[in-house]
């Protein structure tokens, strides 16, 4: 007669089913894509394809016209695909993406959060890396410096002026 020990560690074999994740896919309408990497990709197919069409552009002269027009054409392409991920995010169809061309509707996509665990459209993306959450604060943050500089600069100026006007008499 074996004798088993109560106190002995469990023999099987124990892991997290709930770290299972899908790699990110930005150039597909498959899977999903959270908030940060939403922002972070967003800003960097507009601001790579931006600058790099804007180049050739200029170096085209009036066939720029045509390129660039291809260009946004390309922004528009790839960034309806990213929101479409950020919508299966949040577990709804794709064409809820559609919404992306209807001012201020849009920033939905940049407020809603993903659902947590696998949802019908897969499992979520592996965690952020340090690059992805520092564009997708730092964006926020330059839009709302550009706003303040924007009050603030005609408003320094025209102080200025109302200075120098004063100075004269």
């Amino acid at each position: 007669m074996a004798t088993v020990n109560p106190y002995q560690a469990p023999a099987a074999a124990v892991a997290d089913a709930g770290d299972e994740t899908q790699p990110v896919r930005p150039f597909s309408v498959s899977g999903r894509i959270g908030r940060a990497r939403y922002i972070a990709y967003g800003f960097a197919v507009y601001f790579v394809f931006g600058f790099a069409g804007g180049m050739l552009a200029a170096a085209l002269g009036q066939a720029g016209v045509a390129v660039m027009a291809l260009v946004w054409l390309a922004i528009v392409v790839l960034g309806l695909m990213l929101t479409i991920q950020r919508c299966h995010d949040f577990n709804m169809s794709g064409w809820l993406s559609l919404l992306m061309l209807v001012p201020l509707v849009n920033l939905m996509f940049l407020f809603i959060p993903g659902t947590d665990g696998p949802n019908r459209f897969g499992a979520p993306t592996p965690p952020n890396g340090v690059g992805v959450l520092i564009v997708a604060w730092l964006i926020p943050v330059v839009f709302v410096g550009a706003i303040l500089a924007a009050i603030a600069i005609p408003a320094y100026q025209d102080y200025a002026k109302r200075a120098g006007q004063a100075q004269k008499r």
